[in-house]
């Protein structure tokens, strides 16, 4: 179906990359792209206000349907004016279909080609979800962007096991189109396949022959090396519209947003920054700074000094720590600014850079300087919190 107010516009391309500028346009305003869009699983990005957000620069943010189903519900939302008078925001939202937290829930839920049968993790209620039906939620929460029911197998996943999801993933996409009724919704196909490039290829000319209005990149960052992600979108991309937009799902480290970009990414979602914030750590250009070591206990420089936010510009290194250390709200709403501050940051300086001739030089420049959390230690983290993420209050991958 046709969607009303959406359009994206490329601007300027990079000469050597994959790299673009563009402008994202919607009934709720406009993206500049590429953008980040922080995770606000329960209609809230966890420590900051609406106002802030805006403040900080954030243009688009991503909410969860299976967490909001589950509660306060999609007709209470509906109700109280949707999302966006709901959580008092009048800036794009996307919602996601709610399949990644129902896939991720194991021995809860059982799958089947219908969709999915599964036990709340609030107060083990049983529910299904089917593709039909997560449009319908999405619809009455009425998000800008949707997302439709797609499997996202684990990682990693044998050919076989990868084919089956694929197959159902293309099933459900048809269906959700022929469900979605909104025309002031925009929908995102999503790209599946696991780490077989052969499948990948299938799935994005698949869907591309669906004509969605623009396209997500699922199944990545899910414990896969980094080299794979990155071949996975170079054999994705290519076969992927111009003129419509590219979303890398629940992908969002400072060093994926050059890496993605560099690839054609449009747009990335992640819990990470406002995740690690709360457990003390900020993101600078040199690599993650850990305000819960001891070195810091009496310095009195900023998280940064080149940082404009607030707060880098008021508080000291020592001042944060004892934030932290004594789990004051204050420190954890302190680390979520600085870290949002600087992906909207680093976001403006690589849209600069495109636009100016200079992507490369940023990219590398950047990853030179920037220390990579160490792979094998955020692996082991990154499972052990989403094998959490259904039975707490905790944000979505994306």
């Amino acid at each position: 179906m046709g969607t009303d107010g959406f359009r994206f516009d490329v601007e300027k391309r990079c000469e050597h990359s994959w790299a673009r500028v563009g402008v994202l346009h919607t009934p709720h305003g406009d993206v500049p792209t590429p953008v980040f869009a922080p995770v606000g699983t329960q209609a809230t990005v966890k420590t900051m206000s609406p106002r802030e957000l805006q403040e900080v620069g954030a243009t688009l943010l991503v909410a969860n349907t299976y967490h909001l189903y589950l509660r306060p519900g999609a007709d209470i939302v509906a109700r109280l004016g949707g999302l966006h008078s709901f959580m008092g925001w009048e800036r794009p939202i996307l919602t996601d279909s709610g399949g990644f937290q129902v896939f991720s829930m194991g021995d809860l839920r059982e799958i089947d080609d219908d969709g999915v049968t599964f036990r709340s993790h609030i107060d083990g209620s049983g529910h299904r979800l089917t593709p039909e039906k997560s449009i319908a939620v999405q619809e009455q929460l009425g998000a800008d962007i949707v997302v439709p029911l797609d499997v996202c197998p684990p990682y990693p996943s044998d050919y076989d096991h990868i084919r089956v999801a694929l197959d159902r993933t293309h099933r459900w996409a048809e269906r959700c189109l022929k469900a979605h009724t909104r025309h002031d919704q925009m929908m995102l196909g999503v790209v599946q396949g696991g780490t077989y490039s052969d499948l990948r290829a299938e799935s994005a000319r698949h869907l591309v022959s669906l004509d969605f209005p623009g396209y997500a990149i699922g199944g990545l960052s899910v414990g896969e090396p980094k080299a794979m992600m990155h071949d996975m979108l170079e054999v994705t991309i290519p076969l992927l519209p111009e003129g419509k937009p590219r979303h890398l799902l629940g992908v969002g480290s400072p060093e994926d947003l050059f890496q993605g970009v560099a690839r054609g990414i449009d747009i990335f979602d992640c819990a990470l920054p406002t995740r690690v914030a709360r457990n003390g750590t900020f993101f600078t250009r040199e690599g993650r700074l850990n305000m819960r070591n001891a070195q810091y206990r009496e310095d009195p420089s900023p998280v940064e000094e080149r940082c404009s936010c607030y707060t880098c510009r008021t508080f000291s290194r020592g001042y944060l720590r004892h934030l932290i250390i004594g789990r004051e709200i204050l420190g954890l709403h302190l680390a979520t600014l600085h870290n949002l501050h600087f992906m909207f940051d680093t976001m403006r300086e690589i849209r600069d850079a495109i636009v100016d001739g200079h992507f490369v030089d940023l990219k590398e420049e950047f990853l030179a300087r920037y220390q990579v959390a160490d792979y094998e230690a955020g692996t082991h983290d990154r499972r052990v919190w989403r094998s959490k993420l259904v039975h707490s209050e905790g944000e979505s991958a994306g």
